[in-house]
């Protein structure tokens, strides 16, 4: 997916006038189309493009950012989470029901292993891959980064929305499924990845 660039970004005086705007959209899109909830702790939500395009300018209003390389520094951490060929990429967030016990409720997941989170397609499962100690993982607290390599095999069940898609979260105690990943968030995902391949294509 090709990465954003300082051309993509609004000025800071006209995405203020229009935080409110932008804000809602962006809300409406992630219970749409990114975001997927698994249990009652955790929360995937999926990145590209949009996704990204909205923290960062979140970060240059609250920043109040100007100096060019300074956003293009940030540029370069956010642009991070865009998704590579044949994979999609997540934000895991990691919810504590009592802020009090923050960190212990925290230390329960340090343990988790990539073959605890799965896609599943059809009959199909495809483990995820977590990445974490990235620069990016400063911007956004308690989360972690996962990553689903897809075969062709998956890429095509995933674009026949006659066969079951949802993620599983099976780790320790917390053996949890989401609904199933609808007909519009599934055909977002497959943008996500066709996207991923003009981008490859146009580089080679």
């Amino acid at each position: 997916m090709c990465p954003l660039t300082i051309d993509d970004l609004l000025p800071l005086s006209e995405y203020v006038g229009r935080r409110r705007e932008f804000f809602d959209a962006q809300a409406r899109y992630l219970d749409r189309y990114r975001r997927v909830r698994v249990g009652p702790k955790l929360t995937l939500r999926f990145e590209n493009r949009q996704t990204v395009w909205f923290y960062v300018q979140e970060l240059i209003r609250v920043a109040r950012l100007t100096d060019p390389e300074l956003i293009q520094r940030e540029l370069e951490i956010y642009n991070r989470l865009l998704p590579q060929p044949d994979e999609l990429q997540a934000t895991l967030i990691i919810e504590a029901a009592d802020e009090a016990k923050w960190a212990e409720e925290l230390a329960a997941w340090q343990e988790l292993t990539g073959d605890a989170i799965r896609l599943l397609l059809g009959d199909a499962s495809y483990p995820a891959r977590i990445v974490t100690c990235r620069l990016e993982d400063r911007c956004f607290g308690a989360a972690q980064w996962v990553q689903f390599p897809l075969d062709a095999t998956g890429r095509q069940l995933l674009a026949d929305f006659a066969q079951p898609a949802l993620l599983e979260v099976a780790h320790g105690d917390y053996q949890q499924r989401s609904a199933p990943l609808s007909e519009d968030m599934r055909q977002s995902l497959l943008e996500d990845l066709q996207l991923s391949d003009r981008a490859a294509a146009a580089a080679a």
